[in-house]
């Protein structure tokens, strides 16, 4: 239900902005089509890792080869999304001793800036907002390929990863090993020019 709503809100969105204006250098991230995939790794307790992703979000960006510094990307998650295979594990990290989702169950993300690094790669800047709590985060990404599809669109996919510290995101994880403390976000998405 999240994923369509969004994906309205969106279709609307650039419907009102009028065809003549949509920039032809738009996104929509390709939920629909499962084509886009927000994943995380976590250790547990030392001894191995907990893997896990969130399976409800929606996301727009701008991205111009000509004018790399003007990439943007926005995205929003639905919190309650999370899976890692394990029930009873994903209403512990929902919980308010974790991520508190009965409150904050949306997550966002909006960037702030792009700095090529490359032909196809840079860090892309942005404010994270999670379990209420707002942090700038780095997020080095990478062009993984573009071009035209078989049903006439044309479509640009990237990647991207980062460590976030969780306590910066009012999550104590003070009773758990350090190694626990923090763990990587991975991100890859399609989108479709609009």
């Amino acid at each position: 239900m999240f994923k369509k709503t969004a994906l309205a809100t969106a279709l609307a969105a650039t419907a009102l902005v009028g065809v003549s204006q949509v920039q032809a250098d738009d996104y929509l991230v390709d939920i629909e089509g499962q084509h886009a995939f927000i994943q995380f790794k976590i250790n547990h307790l030392g001894y191995s890792y907990i893997l896990g992703n969130f399976e409800e979000f929606s996301g727009q960006f701008h991205y111009d080869p000509e004018n790399l510094e003007a990439a943007s990307l926005e995205m929003e998650v639905d919190v309650t999304s999370l899976n890692t295979n394990h029930a009873e594990r994903d209403r512990h990290i929902l919980s308010d001793d974790f991520l508190g989702a009965g409150d904050y169950p949306t997550a966002t993300f909006v960037s702030t800036g792009f700095e090529p690094t490359g032909d196809a790669e840079g860090v892309l800047t942005g404010d994270l907002t999670l379990k209420g709590e707002t942090q700038s985060i780095e997020m080095p990404v990478t062009l993984v390929g573009e071009g035209e599809d078989p049903w006439g669109s044309y479509r640009a996919g990237f990647e991207g990863s980062t460590m976030l510290t969780l306590g910066d995101f009012g999550i104590d994880m003070s009773d758990l090993p350090e190694a626990m403390h923090a763990l990587e976000l991975y991100v890859t998405f399609e989108g479709v020019r609009q």
